[in-house]
Formats: C-alpha cells, sequence, structure tokens
C-alpha cells in the first residue's frame, strides 16, 4: 500500500508546521535583501496526483502566464523537487526592488528567477532539513519555461510519478506586483524515511 496515500492527520499537521518555520525563514531572507514586507499562506499540504497540482494552481489563477524553476534536492534517503513559479507580471518589481537597471529581457529575467531561486529554495529546504536533522545536497536548477501557461509548463504525461506529497506555499512581496508559489514535491521513495523523521518530532 502506498506510504503517501496513508499519511496520518499528525503526520501532516507534523510536517505543516516545519514546512511553516522552514518558509518563513525563506521569506525573512528575501525580506531583509529587498528591505519589503513578505506575506506568505499557510503552507497546504495535499497528497496529489501530477493532474492535481495543474488543477489547484489553476485555482491562484487559471489566466497567468508564468515562469518556472526546478530543483532536485536530495540526502539520507529522503529526495524530491522543489519547483518555482513565477508570475510574469512581477518580474518589472523584482527588478526594481533587485535594483537591476539593464533592460529587461529574457535572459535578464532568467537572471532574476535564478537569484530569486536561489534564495527561497535554498532558505527553505535547509530549513526543513535542519528541523529533521539532516542535510540535503542540491542539483543544478533548471529553467522549466518561461512566458507560458500552466499547463504548458506542467505537461502531466511526463511526471515520473502517480501520487505526491506536496507542500505549496505562495509569496506575495506587500505593496509590490510580486506573486510566486513554491511547490515541495516528495514521492513514495522517500515518504517513509520523512516519516521516521516527523515521528521524532512528534515524540
Amino acid at each position: 500500500m502506498s506510504v503517501v496515500l496513508n499519511l496520518s492527520e499528525d503526520h501532516r499537521d507534523c510536517l505543516q508546521e516545519v514546512s511553516n518555520v522552514a518558509m518563513g525563514q525563506a521569506a525573512d531572507k528575501l525580506a531583509r535583501l529587498l528591505d519589503t514586507f513578505v506575506i506568505l499562506s499557510i503552507p497546504h499540504i495535499e497528497v496529489m496526483k501530477p493532474s492535481d497540482i495543474v488543477m489547484a494552481l489553476h485555482a491562484v489563477d487559471v489566466n497567468d502566464s508564468i515562469s518556472g524553476v526546478c530543483q532536485g534536492f536530495t540526502g539520507g534517503g529522503i529526495a524530491g523537487e522543489a519547483i518555482l513559479l513565477f508570475s510574469d507580471t512581477s518580474f518589472t518589481d523584482l527588478a526594481k526592488l533587485m535594483n537591476y537597471d539593464d533592460e529587461l529581457d529574457d535572459q535578464a529575467e532568467r537572471e532574476l528567477l535564478m537569484d530569486a531561486t536561489n534564495i527561497l529554495f535554498g532558505a527553505c529546504l535547509n530549513g526543513i532539513a535542519d528541523q529533521i536533522d539532516m542535510e540535503f545536497s542540491f542539483g543544478p536548477p533548471l529553467v522549466l519555461g518561461q512566458h507560458q501557461k500552466l499547463s504548458e509548463l506542467f505537461n502531466v504525461e511526463n511526471a515520473r510519478w502517480d501520487h505526491a506529497l506536496v507542500t505549496e506555499i505562495n509569496y506575495q512581496l506587500e505593496d509590490y506586483e510580486v506573486n510566486c508559489d513554491i511547490l515541495i514535491v516528495m514521492t513514495d521513495d522517500s515518504i517513509e524515511r520523512l516519516l521516521l523523521k516527523l515521528d521524532y518530532l512528534l515524540e
């Protein structure tokens, strides 16, 4: 029986708290760097199929043109993928906040996307790792696509998993048109090890 499908409410609550702390640390780092207030949602944790992710995020804004980056992570028997989805309307304000004065072409937006990825993924995933007494190593970040619809960015036919535990959080910058979603995706292969770590926190 799939471990991820049998996630208990205690485990879900514990993981939500771990994620909340880690993503709050990421928000704090971003806020200090950009000298602005970061608004973040409560982490949403759900067992999903690849098609569920598209539907869940479509509920945010089906008309958005977005750019996305993914980065794999692994350590101590846990592996997964972090995904950053960035609203294309965000680049102008993000460039302003990061004092980027050059022309805002696709390459410049790619650089800004990578900068945001490095800040958020590093702080968030290291925050999770610290709380469960692990250390993650990271693969190189990979641009999923730029200026695409969500359904184009996520080709569910290419998904390498049937079900996964997905933690989603939304970040917005107060008084600026900067909006992004982070997804942390963990599949069955990693969940059993993760649950053992959560059990230590629950005891």
